[in-house]
């Protein structure tokens, strides 16, 4: 493990026209095979070794994405996730050594987009940090027409398209935007089971899913900051948004669930 004051490095030859990633892993057989893979996609890399070169690193490279192990020297990945969100928000893809749903919760809250436990393929890492890219590249929607609401209510959720902001009861909701991105593709169907590959496709741009829970933790993130009565979980299926006060939901979910459960295949 490296000092926790170690400086990070730099690119040899930063380039302004390529990606640039800022990877934050102390041990060193992974820092350098994920930098070695990613400047095979012709990417510029940044490496550091723990919390504080982390954050300097984003601060002067201002990266394109962020690979951030949550286990670090000097301060956690949380704590540098919260800082350099806070500072400029960045696509931040989390590594994990535990497959514990509580972690990643955490790092969904703190800004995290994504998260991938160790060991993993650097193939499925490439795949991720490629539609992390698309999403925050995409060509955003023409305006909506004067005459066209530009808020979606359902109920008394309320998401206004324009600023990219969600109240529910009159009560602003602070979601991160994988979160908003997940809720309106829920909204703009309301009633409608979405399975796990369709809401990847919709909102990560990211087709060959098999095996992640990357959609059902970003699930439990909204409920928990929107209402476990919002998104509702249709077993073996995938999730459906329910208008906040209609009586009259869909039946398919087992009632005696419990809001937060997850069942059926992922």
């Amino acid at each position: 493990m490296n000092a926790p004051h170690a400086a990070f490095e730099p690119p040899a030859e930063p380039s302004e026209a390529r990606t640039r990633v800022v990877v934050v892993e102390d041990e060193p057989a992974i820092a350098h095979a994920i930098a070695d893979r990613l400047a095979a996609e012709g990417w510029d890399v940044t490496r550091a070794a723990d919390g504080p070169s982390g954050v300097r690193a984003v601060e002067q490279v201002r990266p394109d994405l962020v690979v951030l192990d949550v286990m670090l020297p000097g301060f956690d990945g949380l704590e540098v996730c919260r800082r350099i969100q806070a500072d400029a928000p960045v696509p931040v893809l989390m590594l994990t050594a535990r497959d514990d749903e509580t972690d990643m919760l955490v790092g969904l809250g703190v800004g995290a987009d994504d998260y991938m436990t160790k060991p993993f393929s650097m193939r499925e890492l490439v795949a991720r940090l490629k539609a992390l890219l698309r999403r925050v590249r995409r060509t955003p929607a023409p305006p909506p027409e004067a005459s066209a609401p530009t808020q979606l209510q359902l109920g008394d959720l309320v998401i206004d398209r324009a600023s990219r902001r969600v109240t529910r009861a009159g009560e602003p909701a602070h979601l991160t935007p994988t979160e908003y991105d997940l809720l309106l593709s829920l909204a703009q169907a309301p009633g409608t089971v979405l399975t796990r590959e369709q809401l990847l496709a919709d909102v990560w741009d990211w087709v060959d899913a098999t095996g992640t829970r990357t959609v059902d933790s970003h699930v439990k993130a909204l409920r928990r900051k929107l209402g476990s009565d919002l998104v509702r979980t249709v077993h073996g299926v995938g999730y459906a948004l329910e208008v906040p006060g209609d009586d009259d939901a869909d039946a398919d979910a087992d009632p005696d669930a419990d809001a937060d459960d997850v069942v059926g295949p992922r």
